[in-house]
């Protein structure tokens, strides 16, 4: 009997699975816009969720929670300030899954996952950042 299985295999191992989604939990919430599969963003989508309620909570435990899923402090600290801030008046719903075709490669479903009202500046910044810094540093 498969009681209280949930969550789709996606052909890892239990910590590969877990590094993945910390790692798309991670991309999305800084980015508030990522690519990726449509089973794997089924898959996002309550991880995501629980992390902005925990954000929602704004207490130490609550923060330590969130560290320790998403292991990136300052990714916690967005959790906990500008996401909590900008989602307080609503309870729940806060990401959004927009198919978007099929792989050229593989033909594998493709979706765009995001959080509903999400900056639109933030998609891409810090790979901006990056670059200028990097072209900084050339000169």
């Amino acid at each position: 009997m498969r009681h209280g299985l949930s969550g789709r295999k996606l052909n890892r191992t239990s910590a590969h699975r877990k590094a993945l989604f910390a790692n798309l939990a991670q991309a999305l919430v800084e980015h508030e816009q990522i690519t990726t599969t449509l089973p794997k963003a089924k898959d996002l989508r309550p991880i995501v969720e629980k992390l902005i309620t925990l954000g929602k909570k704004k207490t130490l435990a609550a923060r330590r929670q969130t560290i320790s899923q998403i292991r990136n402090e300052s990714l916690a600290a967005k959790l906990m300030g500008p996401l909590a801030d900008r989602y307080k008046e609503r309870s729940g719903g806060y990401v959004r899954i927009i198919k978007a075709g099929f792989r050229y490669g593989d033909n594998a479903p493709l979706a765009i996952i995001e959080l509903v009202d999400r900056d639109q500046a933030a998609k891409g910044a810090k790979d901006l950042e990056r670059r200028s810094a990097e072209a900084q540093a050339q000169e």
